[in-house]
């Protein structure tokens, strides 16, 4: 048996996977693009607890009493807001960087539990549209696939101004995966590399965002809801302008929220945490007189029930899953581990979604690998998983005392940090001290 060298320490600024980083560099030339979210350990849910009901609160029995879950998003303006069964909804992914077949399995899942699912850049899909009882239409920098037609068709419009993976910076979509069906849907070029831009074209500011929200209503005969989406970094202004330029919905992703792809660099190194951004979404909307009339929609890194239920403490009226929904789908899935090594990674591992080659047919455009996902079974499979997330957030709220998920609020958790403490700004456990409070 070898004894290993006690002279040989690894450096915790140059560790092996720094200098590898360094190596690839030197030799390509380019920087690392991927998919997925952030990697890095980031203050997050798991650093918050509920404080359940024993004594001084009043705990519900789960067989006997409800614990509702329905939530109203858009009836500030829109004359048919959304009615949603469940606060969970499906963030904006699109087709092109998914499967048509994701793109439907999507819509079959969110529709057989009654959420919604939002279109993504590049266009929307008949199969999306088919499949979704309610259907969000993303309007993006690149406005790729955009035409009033598919806005009068959808049942709600997102803004959106940017994403919790890469804040200020824009999409990209490699050129292997800009097929004829994705090329004519963005009028592009098959085959050429896409990269969306960072900002929409005809407005630089709140005021004109105003002026632009008013033209999507008119286009809409003021029906459907109005989302403004933006990756958490001021989070605090941002909200407020959303609010100020008229928004319905405010949509707010941090920066554990996953893409396509982008540069590591953005994704690992740009905006903040969702933990952070909560807060600072909620004291915008209450110092405007606006919470809970402005719904706050967060995605960035939810997994399961107790994610929920604790972004709701917090102050969100609901949330958006992509990564969680591309797993449940069958992303990442032990059953393709041998094509995972045939690729470089591993299962569990694959994050290269920008090279189309996706054995589980999700985030591919080939056709061979799109017909290894059966959207019928995905869409199952999909619509289990937002059940069971629905049942884990009833639990916690019935633990607490409360008859609806929308009812939970931050005096019913604590942290287990002092850093979780100060972004949530909760309790330090066993303390009444929030760390930065006044």
């Amino acid at each position: 048996m070898t004894t290993p060298n006690p002279a040989l320490r690894e450096s915790a600024t140059f560790d092996r996977g720094v200098i590898s980083d360094i190596q690839r560099a030197a030799e390509t030339g380019i920087y690392d693009i991927r998919g997925w979210g952030a990697k890095r350990k980031l203050p997050h849910f798991d650093d918050l607890l509920f404080l359940g009901a024993s004594m001084s609160r009043y705990p519900l029995e789960g067989y006997r009493e409800k614990c509702d879950t329905d939530v109203v998003l858009g009836d500030r303006n829109a004359k048919f807001p959304l009615h949603l069964d469940i606060p969970i909804t499906i963030a904006g992914m699109s087709f092109g960087a998914l499967s048509g077949q994701a793109k439907e399995a999507l819509g079959r899942g969110a529709s057989e539990v009654g959420t919604s699912t939002t279109t993504g850049d590049g266009g929307m899909t008949p199969e999306e549209r088919g499949q979704s009882k309610n259907l969000v239409y993303q309007y993006l920098p690149s406005r790729y696939g955009m035409n009033p037609d598919d806005l009068r068709k959808a049942d709600a419009i997102e803004i959106v101004l940017g994403q919790g993976a890469k804040p200020g910076g824009g999409g990209m979509l490699l050129g292997q995966k800009i097929t004829e069906r994705v090329a004519g849907m963005r009028t592009l070029p098959m085959g050429v590399d896409q990269r969306s831009a960072c900002r929409h074209p005809d407005w630089t500011g709140p005021d004109d965002l105003a002026i632009k929200i008013i033209e999507l209503r008119e286009i809409t005969n003021w029906e459907k809801p109005i989302y403004i989406k933006v990756g958490a970094a001021r989070t605090y202004y941002d909200v407020k302008l959303a609010v100020k330029a008229g928004a319905d919905v405010i949509v707010v992703d941090g920066m554990q929220g996953g893409t396509a792809a982008t540069q590591d660099v953005f994704i690992e190194h740009v905006g903040i945490p969702t933990l952070a951004a909560i807060p600072q979404a909620v004291q915008a909307l209450q110092e405007l007189g606006v919470h809970r009339k402005v719904q706050l929609i967060v995605s960035g890194g939810i997994r399961s029930g107790a994610d929920v239920a604790k972004a709701m403490a917090l102050g969100a009226d609901a949330v958006a899953i992509g990564t969680a929904a591309l797993i449940a789908l069958g992303d990442n899935s032990p059953r393709y581990a041998k094509q995972y090594e045939e690729l470089g990674s591993k299962a569990g591992f694959y994050d290269d979604f920008q090279a189309g080659r996706d054995p589980a047919g999700i985030t591919t455009q080939d056709p061979e690998l799109s017909k290894n996902l059966d959207p019928v079974e995905g869409g199952r499979r999909l619509a289990n998983y937002l059940r069971v997330l629905t049942m884990e957030a009833q639990t916690l709220a019935r633990a607490c005392g409360k008859s609806h998920l929308r009812n939970l609020e931050p005096e019913d958790l604590v942290a287990l940090t002092v850093e979780a403490s100060a972004m949530a700004r909760v309790p330090l456990a066993g303390t009444t001290w929030i760390p930065g409070a006044m």
